[in-house]
């Protein structure tokens, strides 16, 4: 326990900040925050846990504070909720953490050695190596791709409806999206086996979080999850073949020829397989968190009918009848406001994966061991009616440019720190650009007689039944 009141360093310089003042007394090393009562093994709060793991925690939250300690043998694990010490965890003790061995194993059963789930230099070099593609500049570059894709799909959906599967359509819409920018092609007849194998790998991903080790692949029961993951590889692997086929002076400038360009010029760093994986992260990661955020943007404009009639508004006077280009889509701010206070409400992954402290750590008041683990809640942190008022309430003004500011850390869809979101301002763009060609089109309403969809956790958040929304023309719509 020696040199647990010393807290770590941080090396980051575009997240550090100055220190914060210490706490005025420290608890003794080996006392820990309150918490349920764990009992022999406390294996019974996991099953709390993985019945309804948002509702309980926010009742543990309500019951014990901001810091609470759950004793789930072999681990210490501390559910922090304060923002202050969540970006103190994030940010200034970075280099002392990892992210929960446990997690990243199940997502590596999918996603390989990628970005998502390396850690120490691998990590660094590949997030180095991609920031590029994915700064603020290289995704203005792709926005004509973003609008080539939605216009095509949206011209599948129906002018009148009173049911309108409006959440496999943006889920349909989400994937063409990604897969123009990676591989400049469409999925085509692909798109409904490819969105049913990426349900399939989500739910089996969700399941194995809470069991200590997963079955092999070859049981019997597995076989699902072994077709999915076959549907999601051929996938790439057919892009992946069909450019290397082609003479490079012919491939498209996408995010595969990019990555290709890096395999070119360090194939032992950057072997095909480290392709492949990162083109799986990117089709997931890219295509889910944004569908799963415009599924609930969809509910939020159909049950604000203001709001929604506002971004129309904006979209109308900024646009004209055009479509959205990397000069005018900063200007529909008040748009990509609807889109943050979804992200408040419904953040598609409402807990981060957790970290491992690799060393002693001090936080607030309380010093830790090395390997305590630390849960991150950030959807709890985003209802907190201390940071954000009347916080079950739908109001884009909370992020309008002149709005009062909620504390540091109290806000962070994408997280924070160094292993922030890689592809947050590629989300952004797209889920503007979407968003803006649907309200261009489309008036979305409730259908009558609809109750407020329920939160299912599955990776990402999505409504527990497959939404279902009214839609209808938009009569100055000429696009």
């Amino acid at each position: 326990m020696r040199g647990m009141n010393t807290p770590t360093s941080s090396h980051c310089p575009l997240h550090a900040e100055p220190p914060s003042p210490p706490p005025p007394s420290l608890h003794a090393p080996g006392i820990w925050p309150p918490g349920p009562q764990a009992g022999l093994t406390g294996w019974h709060l996991l099953r709390q846990m993985s019945r309804d793991l948002l509702g309980t925690l926010a009742d543990w939250q309500q019951t014990y504070g901001d810091v609470v300690h759950l004793r789930i043998r072999p681990e210490h694990t501390v559910v922090v909720t304060d923002p202050h010490l969540v970006r103190e965890l994030l940010v200034t003790h970075h280099d002392a953490l990892v992210r929960w061995e446990r997690g990243t194993r199940v997502f590596a059963q999918l996603h390989g050695h990628s970005v998502l789930t390396v850690e120490g230099d691998a990590w660094r070099h590949k997030r180095h190596a991609l920031q590029p593609s994915f700064n603020p500049k290289a995704v203005g570059a792709f926005v004509p791709g973003i609008v080539r894709a939605t216009g095509l799909a949206l011209v599948d959906w129906p002018a009148h409806a009173a049911h309108w599967p409006v959440e496999s359509a943006l889920t349909s819409l989400t994937m063409d999206v990604i897969v123009q920018l990676m591989f400049s092609d469409q999925l085509g007849e692909d798109a409904r086996l490819v969105q049913n194998a990426v349900r399939a790998v989500s739910e089996a991903a969700n399941t194995d979080f809470y069991w200590p080790a997963s079955s092999p692949d070859w049981v019997p029961w597995k076989r699902a999850r072994r077709e999915a993951l076959r549907v999601l590889r051929d996938l790439i692997d057919r892009h992946l073949q069909a450019r290397l086929r082609m003479p490079d002076d012919a491939w498209a400038n996408d995010l595969l020829s990019r990555l290709l360009c890096l395999h070119r010029e360090n194939p032992q760093t950057w072997p095909l397989q480290a392709v492949r994986d990162e083109c799986m992260t990117t089709f997931l990661a890219g295509h889910e968190t944004a569908a799963a955020t415009l599924t609930w943007w969809a509910w939020c404009m159909a049950s604000n009918p203001v709001a929604q009639a506002a971004a129309r508004d904006e979209v109308n006077c900024v646009l004209r009848g055009g479509t959205p280009t990397p000069e005018t889509r900063p200007a529909l701010r008040y748009v990509a406001q609807t889109i943050e206070e979804t992200m408040r409400l419904y953040p598609a992954a409402p807990v981060l994966i957790s970290r491992r402290a690799l060393r002693p750590i001090t936080l607030g008041a309380w010093q830790f061991p090395a390997r305590t683990m630390f849960m991150l809640p950030v959807q709890l942190m985003h209802l907190d009616p201390r940071w954000f008022p009347d916080p079950a309430s739908f109001q884009p003004s909370r992020f309008a440019d002149d709005a009062p500011q909620a504390p540091r850390g109290a806000y962070m869809p994408f997280g924070t720190g160094p292993r922030v979101c890689l592809g947050q301002h590629l989300a952004m763009a797209e889920m503007t650009v979407i968003a803006a060609m649907v309200l261009q089109r489309f008036s979305l309403s409730v259908p009558d007689g609809m109750p407020d969809p329920r939160q299912l956790l599955n990776v990402t958040l999505r409504p527990e039944q497959p939404l279902h929304l009214a839609v209808a023309p938009v009569a100055s719509a000429s696009v």
